[in-house]
């Protein structure tokens, strides 16, 4: 990958860490930008909820 792809691809993967921290969990643009930012990772769902300080079963902080 040369350096402005992986410029911008950590560019993405920010503003989807900064998109979900301000997003209603388990809201239809939550579960979305969720989707996105593991399929760009390659993070599982679980991870990236502790990430974020919730947890799998009740999507909650």
């Amino acid at each position: 990958m040369n350096a402005p792809a992986q410029t911008e691809r950590l560019r993405r993967r920010n503003d989807l860490w900064q998109q979900l921290r301000t997003t209603e969990p388990g809201s239809v643009t939550f579960e979305r930008t969720l989707t996105e930012l593991g399929t760009l990772t390659g993070w599982e769902r679980r991870r990236i909820l502790a990430g974020l300080g919730l947890q799998e079963d009740h999507g909650e902080r």
